[in-house]
C-alpha cells in the first residue's frame, strides 16, 4: 500500500504545473550561471565566484521551492479531506508521512538531475566541468533536510494558505533573518562570544549547516577564517565527519517524527 501511495503522490507532483514551472526555472537559472561564468572566468581549482553562485542559488531557491510545494501538498490533503479518506485504507500515519516525504524527494531529485545534466553538457562543450562532486552531494542533502521540514510545515498548517505563509517564514528565518540577527548581535558583544554564537547558529540553522558542510567536505574551511581553526579542524577529522552525519540525520529525522506526532494528535482532536 505504501509503495502504491508513493507512486501515486509522485505522479501527481510530476503532473503539477507548479512543479513543472519550478523545474524549468531552476534549470534555466543554473544553465545561465554556468554559461555566463564559464565564458567570463578561467578554469581554477578553488572556491570561485562560479562555485559561490551555484551554492548561493542552491541555498536560496531550492529550500524555497521545496518548503512551499511540499507544505502546500500536505496541507491540501488535510484541508480537502483526502487524508481522512486515506485513513480508511490500511495505512498508518507514519506511512503517510514517509510516502509524502519520499514522493517529494523523488520529484526534486529529478529536478536536480535535470539541472545538473544541462550544466554538465554545457560544461563539456566549453571544455571544463563546472560542478564539483561535493556540490552535487550537498544539493541532494539540501533536498533531504528541507523536504522533511516541508512535511512538518504542512502538518502544522490549517490550510494551504497557512502552509504557504508558514513555509515562507521558515525560509526567511533560515536564509535571511538569523544571519542578520547574528550580525546585529556581533556589534554588541565581544569577539569570542560572537564566535561561540556563530558556532551555535551553524548547528541550529539548517541552511548554514549545509553551507558549512560544503566548505568542510570541499577542503575550503579556510573561508571561515583563522578564528574558527579549531572548530573546522575537528569537523575535518574522521570524528567530525561522524558528528556531521549524526547532526544531519537529526535534521532529517526530527521534523518527520514531529510531523507524525502532530498529525496523530490532530487526528484524535477531529
Amino acid at each position: 500500500m505504501n509503495a502504491l501511495f508513493i507512486r501515486l503522490e509522485w505522479k501527481q507532483m510530476l503532473r503539477s504545473r507548479w512543479m513543472q514551472l519550478v523545474a524549468a526555472l531552476f534549470v534555466l537559472i543554473f544553465a545561465a550561471i554556468s554559461l555566463i561564468q564559464q565564458i567570463a572566468l578561467p578554469d581554477v581549482e578553488s572556491f570561485t565566484r562560479q562555485t559561490a553562485s551555484y551554492l548561493n542559488l542552491l541555498l536560496l531557491l531550492l529550500p524555497l521551492f521545496i518548503l512551499t510545494i511540499g507544505s502546500m501538498g500536505v496541507a491540501s490533503d488535510l484541508e480537502s479531506g483526502w487524508f481522512s479518506l486515506l485513513k480508511t485504507y490500511p495505512m498508518t500515519v507514519a506511512q503517510y508521512i514517509v510516502g509524502k516525504y519520499v514522493a517529494l524527494l523523488l520529484s526534486f531529485f529529478m529536478i536536480l538531475i535535470l539541472a545538473f545534466s544541462v550544466v554538465l553538457t554545457m560544461s563539456g562543450f566549453a571544455g571544463q566541468l563546472g560542478l564539483p562532486p561535493v556540490f552535487v552531494g550537498v544539493a541532494f542533502m539540501t533536498v533531504f533536510i528541507f523536504a522533511a521540514l516541508a512535511v512538518l510545515c504542512g502538518v502544522m498548517a490549517k490550510s494551504r494558505l497557512h502552509a504557504l505563509a508558514l513555509s515562507l517564514v521558515v525560509w526567511a528565518f533560515a536564509l535571511l533573518l538569523l544571519s542578520y540577527v547574528l550580525m546585529a548581535v556581533g556589534t554588541l558583544v565581544a569577539g569570542h562570544i560572537l564566535q561561540k554564537l556563530t558556532i551555535v547558529m551553524i548547528h541550529l540553522n539548517p541552511a548554514e549547516w549545509i553551507r558549512f558542510g560544503y566548505f568542510i567536505f570541499s577542503g575550503q574551511s579556510s573561508v571561515l577564517g583563522p578564528s574558527f581553526y579549531s572548530f573546522t579542524n575537528f569537523y575535518s577529522s574522521v570524528s567530525g565527519f561522524i558528528v556531521y552525519a549524526v547532526v544531519t540525520m537529526f535534521w532529517i529525522a526530527s521534523p518527520l517524527v514531529l510531523a507524525q506526532f502532530f498529525l496523530n494528535r490532530r487526528g484524535r482532536q477531529v
